[in-house]
This record gives structure tokens, C-alpha cells and sequence, in this order.
């Protein structure tokens, strides 16, 4: 089975580019963002609530406690925001605090409820389609975060811990290598 296509910097911004002039653009940047800086898998996105990301005054919380219904494996974990993750959902909440505290944060358009997992996927599908990409999926911005932290020679254990998986041969596949990466090892020698 092929794995979901990891993203450049350069392609990643196109897709931002073209979800900040579409439909339900915060919405979707975050979701999309939520994929990318978190590492979060498309069933967690749809699972998160605003009490989830956000303190009763509107600050955002650094970790994120997932509880066990939430994740995939049905362990609950942390998830760490990075400070652009943060910044943008700052932004998010100004603009969405007419949402109810226990509700979905990435609510569907038609009810304010929570997605299933794969009504989301269908909305990634649609943007990356859109976006000219046929190999990328709801999956790809989990693949590329692993990926450029396994790129910046993060620990694979710290990886492992971040991707909320149980096995590093888990996390080992998920990373992505090209023709460039190997050049750039073998000439550290």
C-alpha cells in the first residue's frame, strides 16, 4: 500500500495558501495545522473539543491530554503545541468563541457537531485534490511532521513519543527519504 505523500515547506504553504481563500478557511487551517505542527492523526482532530485546546478564559494550553476514546489506539497521551500551533489557535478562538465550551473544535459546517474521522478525511482529500496533490491524504501532514523531526535529528524515542505510538518500528515507517537526505549523510563523512 503507498503511504501518504510528505509535504515540502514550499508545497505545505500552497495548501495553507489555498485553504485561507476557500470555505471555512480558519476551520480547515487549523485542522490542516493540527496535522502538521501536532503530528495529530485525522481521528483526533475530529475527536477534539474547545475544552480540549483552550483554558476556560480562552488561553491556550501547551499539552493537549488526549483521553483514550480520543486516540487510535485507545491510550490516552499528550499532545505538545508548538508556539506557531498556539499563535494560530489564539487566533482561532477570537474568532470562533461563539462555540460551546465542550464542543467540537473543528465543527462540521451543516450542525456545529463534531466530524467523524472520515467526513474530515474527505475534507483534507478535497483540499489536497484541490490543491493539485493525488498522493497526499489526511495522513500526510502526520507523515511530514515525524519526518522533519526524524530530518532536524530529534531523537527517535522523543518521535516515538510525540507520534503517541507503541513501537519505533511504527515511527520508522512513517519517515520519509529521498535522494537529497542521502546525499547530505553520506557526505558527512
Amino acid at each position: 500500500m503507498k503511504q501518504a505523500q510528505v509535504l515540502s515547506d514550499v508545497e505545505f504553504k500552497r495548501v495553507v495558501a489555498l485553504v485561507r481563500n476557500g470555505k471555512n478557511r480558519m476551520r480547515n487551517e487549523v485542522a490542516l495545522c493540527l496535522s502538521f505542527w501536532a503530528g495529530l492523526r485525522v481521528c483526533e482532530i475530529a475527536a477534539l473539543k474547545v475544552s480540549d485546546v483552550y483554558e476556560q478564559n480562552g488561553a491556550v494550553k501547551e499539552v493537549v491530554n488526549l483521553a483514550a476514546s480520543q486516540t487510535k489506539g485507545n491510550d490516552s497521551r499528550q499532545v505538545v503545541l508548538n508556539e506557531k500551533m498556539q499563535k494560530l489557535l489564539r487566533v482561532y478562538w477570537l474568532q470562533s468563541q461563539a462555540y460551546k465550551f465542550n464542543g467540537a473544535l473543528i465543527p462540521s459546517q451543516k450542525s456545529y457537531k463534531h466530524f467523524s474521522a472520515n467526513s474530515l478525511c474527505q475534507v483534507f482529500w478535497r483540499i489536497y485534490k484541490e490543491a493539485g496533490f493525488s498522493n497526499a491524504s489526511s495522513h500526510s501532514g502526520r507523515r511530514t511532521f515525524i519526518t522533519k523531526l526524524a530530518n532536524v535529528s530529534v531523537n527517535a524515542k522523543v518521535i516515538m513519543t510525540l507520534a503517541g505510538h507503541k513501537n519505533l518500528s511504527t515511527t520508522q515507517r512513517y519517515i520519509d527519504v529521498n535522494q537529497t537526505q542521502l546525499s547530505s549523510a553520506v557526505n558527512l563523512i
